[in-house]
């Protein structure tokens, strides 16, 4: 088990390192949701074990839940004054929100 466990999560943290870089360099929400896409296809083309494939895919897009719920907390707690702070907090729900979505559209398309 700890074997399949560990690539799997080396995996998602390459992955979310990965959609880190794009934020940093202020990547729109649809060139982060389509590297979401890509990222997903390279996992399914190395890999032939589906089921290996649907716990990656299932343990990334419950971190990108986890993301987006996080985001959205950090949205509320903004002080609307500041406008800087609220456009940051505002893009990056946006980001991880279509970086969710692409990887749930994805999800439901799984064979399992």
């Amino acid at each position: 088990m700890g074997s399949v466990t560990r690539p799997r999560a080396v995996a998602v943290a390459t992955a979310l390192a990965r959609l880190q870089e794009l934020a940093a360099r202020a990547a729109s929400p649809a060139r982060m949701a389509r590297e979401v896409q890509i990222i997903l296809r390279e996992w399914s083309a190395e890999e032939s074990d589906l089921l290996a494939v649907s716990s990656r895919k299932t343990d990334f897009l419950s971190k990108l839940e986890n993301g987006v719920a996080d985001a959205e907390e950090q949205l509320a707690d903004v002080d609307r004054e500041d406008r800087a702070a609220l456009l940051q907090a505002e893009t990056t729900l946006a980001a991880l929100t279509a970086c969710r979505e692409a990887a749930a559209n994805d999800a439901e398309a799984l064979p399992i």
